[in-house]
Parts: C-alpha cells; sequence; structure tokens
C-alpha cells in the first residue's frame, strides 16, 4: 500500500524532523511513504487512484481502533492533506474522499504531522495484530 502526506509547509525545528524519520522508518515495514511538502501556496492536486483525507478541525473523529479499521475497509492507497497555519482552503476539503479531525484541540501544523504519522503507525500496527498498541 501507498501512503502519501501531503504537507504545506515544512518541518522546521529538529525535534519534529526526529520524530518523523522515526515513524517514516516504523512505517516502511508496512508501507511505501512519501511525504511531499508544499509550499503554502501551490494548489494540492487529488492524487490519481488514491483515498484522500484532509485533516480539518471539523471533520470525524476516531479512536485508535476506529481509525485502524477505515484504513482497512478503504484498503486501497492513502494520501494525507495536512494545511499550513492558516488551515486548508474549501476547495481541497470539499473534494477530499474523508475529513479527518485528530482531536478538538488546535494543534500547529508540524505538530499534526507528527501525530498523523504515529496514528497511522499505530493503525497498521493495531491491523497486524503488532505490540505497539496497548
Amino acid at each position: 500500500m501507498n501512503v502519501n502526506i501531503i504537507t504545506l509547509g515544512k518541518l522546521r525545528e529538529n525535534y519534529f524532523k526526529e520524530a518523523s524519520a522515526e515513524y517514516e522508518k516504523r512505517l516502511s515495514a508496512y508501507c511505501k511513504l512519501k511525504i511531499i511538502e508544499l509550499e503554502p501556496s501551490k494548489p494540492i492536486i487529488k492524487i490519481p487512484k488514491s483515498f484522500c483525507t484532509a485533516l480539518c478541525s471539523e471533520g470525524e473523529k476516531y479512536t485508535s481502533e476506529e481509525f485502524a479499521e477505515k484504513l482497512l475497509r478503504i484498503g486501497q492507497n492513502l494520501s494525507f492533506i495536512i494545511g499550513s497555519s492558516e488551515g486548508l482552503a474549501e476547495s481541497i476539503k470539499s473534494s477530499a474522499d474523508l475529513k479527518l479531525s485528530l482531536s478538538d484541540m488546535t494543534f500547529p501544523y508540524q505538530l499534526a504531522r507528527i501525530m498523523l504519522l504515529e496514528q497511522i503507525y499505530r493503525a497498521f500496527s493495531i491491523n497486524n495484530n503488532g505490540k505497539y498498541h496497548k
């Protein structure tokens, strides 16, 4: 399975870069992960043959187990779109196959990326009966 994470903006702090690298390494056991960092002014085009998920505050919320089940049911290539500090354009949110919220709280887009990577890794671990999820 291919997993794309499209972000508007780059990781700046080393601790975010290190966390991202760790989850990228872990996820390599389960999928082919590609992180695409775009400038916030660049348009995002839906990736063909991919189930697109926009991260936004008005999106659906899942427990880790529900998220794992959702990914299992989708069963195809996945793309996740994370906005910049300005969020995502309405056109991106409305064209997404799913809108996902990580929490009722607001987080910086850099932290949201790490949280998403962790939850994707946790979902694969759950779906493969791994020991990571407790």
